[in-house]
């Protein structure tokens, strides 16, 4: 959720925040004229202050000013829509209007954007129950019911969790719980505020210890089941999901175990389950959304491109507005939006009742719907907006990413690399693709996946998992620990590393001699895979810097990829990827080989006999027909990979070069040295 908009700060900002207190104080104390009146005041001076419109809605809410009440609430969402008091407010004030309509859809929307907000909660119930709704409102009412129990310090941490306070909201749990140590919900809050902030092996291990202590507290199950998903340890997160759905059969809740196991089944391979469960909940439950999303992203992995769409649509006839089933259709590459599906989507993505999530998917489903359709200008508008939007509740940060681009190279020198040369585990199974995203990385997957000798997997997360390991804990000011204590480990320590990367994916694999990790972000760390798996190969699939940079701008990202949403942010990153890819080639001469997309689609067979000779694999004709190859496929590339390979997408940003000058002249100097077609 966006916070307000900054305040001064110093002494300024204390005198803010002074007048934020005394508008409560004047609301607690039923003076509604004085505090509607001092709000007025202040928001002459900062009138996008989204708490000050928040009080000043209430007051006038509670003063009986409804028309005003309701102007208010436009403004305060129109300068934050994921403001979920905002919609709390907006659902008290249609309620006592008796817009019961409105009042729906507004706490709907505020439970949605957060669920701590029990009084959203009570007015969902009442709501319901006055639409004879008796089934959600005894749902709504079990929710106010549960949080009117927590303690307020855990109240507390929730709204602060959902708010995005995540430090605080640490904070707040850490202190209760040295109190009470072994509280279940203090346990599993925690643990949910430590997955938020990435510290997933803490929030691994309080959530087991919790159900050790409870088992029956079904709601940290889930909770545990998300996180070792995080963690891909999908085969445990299935046996959990197994467990959840026996505890709760034909209890509340049973549905969602039914569809987290259906997901947790996919997760693992094991598609045939997963159709069947989301197939027969789909008939039960037609109006659940997302369900049917999921469905059709299980029926796009396994090829089935048709059956895929139709899912989509059934997921946009359950929710008109649900952009991520647009930007599903969009996101084939294979589909094409009619005239009404065009309309319909500019419509909705205009509406003020669309929520930020909706909009984005949907300006990137516009942005492909009009390329498609060659309109390349307002295409690219969309993209734009979308980003923008997009960028809105990322956490990117160019300067950090510099930090720890500076922080491989000054750290992972020849001297190290050399000191352990052959130290870490000596198995050469895995084969890296890194580079950066929709540089055609699947492209060389499906290719080296198609050979008798190789396992295709996933974007596996488990490197990414171990520098974050080796870096510990720390707040986000200290000094990263990774990659300094490089120079600390033992030989043996490197050994573990390495065995547990392997032991850890082993589930991915289905018994192949050489499988692939194609986590783009692993180049990063390949200081660390050499290291720790010193026979790895590893391949660089890159691309023209603009055909890249803009093929990421206009990709939706499912997670991560936080770089992509801005032409600046994008273009700062491939910058710091190409240096840092030419210090692993001075450092690791002879070890990474470099992959360029333009020469695969005019050589493929040349590029073909490159790769697997580098890998030290014979030929096999699989690996050009690699587009015959049947295979589950996780990326948004996965219908193009199974198409003959052509020549379309290479120059493909050439149509947009007009408003890509600015990206043109960041990268100048990669353009210059990136090399001609072969």
């Amino acid at each position: 959720m966006s916070s307000s908009p900054s305040s001064p700060s110093g002494p300024a900002d204390s005198n803010h925040q002074a007048s934020l207190i005394e508008i409560r104080g004047a609301i607690k104390k039923r003076d509604f004229s004085g505090a509607r009146d001092q709000a007025l005041a202040l928001l002459e001076e900062q009138p996008e202050d989204t708490e000050l419109l928040y009080l000043l809605a209430a007051s006038q809410r509670y003063l009986g000013e409804h028309a005003a009440a309701q102007q208010t609430l436009e403004t305060l969402l129109t300068v934050d829509s994921e403001n979920a008091r905002g919609h709390q407010e907006r659902g008290h004030n249609a309620a006592q209007l008796q817009d019961t309509d409105t009042a729906l859809a507004a706490y709907r929307r505020a439970t949605e954007l957060n669920p701590a907000l029990h009084a959203s909660w009570r007015g969902l119930a009442l709501t319901l129950r006055a639409q004879d709704d008796s089934e959600a409102a005894e749902h709504a009412l079990r929710q106010f019911q549960h949080l009117q129990k927590l303690p307020p310090e855990l109240l507390s941490a929730a709204s602060l969790l959902y708010e995005r306070k995540l430090h605080k909201a640490e904070q707040l749990c850490r202190t209760f719980l040295q109190k009470h140590r072994h509280h279940p919900e203090g346990m599993r809050l925690l643990a949910v505020i430590g997955a938020e902030l990435g510290i997933l092996d803490d929030a691994d291990f309080l959530l087991e210890s919790c159900l050790a202590l409870y088992p029956d507290f079904h709601q940290a199950r889930f909770d545990y089941i998300g996180v070792l998903r995080k963690r891909q340890k999908f085969a445990v997160a299935l046996e959990q999901a197994r467990i959840l759905t026996d505890q709760l059969k034909e209890q509340q809740g049973a549905r969602q175990a039914e569809i987290l196991f259906a997901t947790q089944s996919a997760m693992v391979g094991d598609y045939d389950t997963a159709l069947a469960t989301y197939d027969r909940i789909a008939s039960e439950a037609p109006e659940l959304h997302g369900v049917h999303l999921q469905r059709g992203h299980v029926l796009k992995t396994i090829g089935d491109a048709d059956a895929a769409n139709r899912a989509y649509h059934d997921a946009c006839r359950a929710k008109p507005d649900f952009g991520d089933a647009y930007w599903s259709l969009a996101n084939m590459k294979t589909y094409r939006f009619e005239d009404a599906e065009i309309t319909r989507m500019r419509e909705l993505e205009a509406a003020p009742s669309t929520a930020r999530d909706d909009r984005y998917h949907l300006c990137f489903a516009l942005g492909k719907a009009l390329e498609d359709r060659k309109n390349f200008a307002e295409a690219f508008q969309w993209y734009e907006k979308g980003n923008a939007l997009k960028q809105e509740e990322c956490r990117y940060s160019i300067e950090h990413n510099r930090r720890d681009t500076d922080l491989q190279i000054a750290h992972c020198t020849r001297a190290l690399l050399d000191r352990y040369a052959g130290a870490g585990c000596d198995a050469p199974d895995p084969i890296f693709i890194v580079g950066l995203p929709r540089a055609g990385s699947t492209l060389l997957e499906q290719i080296l996946a198609s050979h008798s000798q190789v396992d295709g997997t996933l974007e596996l997360h488990n490197i990414l998992a171990t520098a974050r390991r080796l870096d510990g804990r720390r707040r986000a000011s200290e000094e990263p620990r990774y990659p300094a204590l490089l120079h600390e480990l033992e030989a043996e320590k490197l050994v573990q590393l390495g065995q547990r990367y392997l032991d850890e994916t082993r589930i991915h694999r289905a018994g192949a001699p050489l499988f692939i990790d194609k986590m783009p972000n692993n180049f990063r760390h390949i200081g660390l895979i050499q290291l720790m798996l010193p026979n790895a190969k590893i391949i660089d699939a890159r691309r023209h810097p603009l055909s890249c940079c803009f093929s990421g701008f206009k990709q939706l990202f499912a997670e991560g990829q936080e770089f992509t949403y801005g032409l600046q942010q994008i273009g700062e990153y491939y910058r710091d990827y190409v240096r840092l890819m030419d210090h692993w080639d001075r450092v690791l001469p002879g070890k990474v080989l470099r992959v360029h997309y333009e020469n695969v689609v005019s050589d493929l067979e040349g590029q073909v006999r490159r790769i697997l000779d580098y890998c030290g694999l014979p030929f096999e004709e699989a690996c050009i027909d690699f587009h015959k190859t049947e295979r589950a496929v996780r990326t948004p590339s996965a219908e193009q990979v199974r198409q003959p390979i052509y020549r379309s997408g290479v120059e493909q940003w050439k149509h947009f070069e007009a408003q890509l000058e600015p990206l043109k002249a960041l990268l100048a100097a990669e353009i210059a040295g990136y090399p001609a077609e072969s």
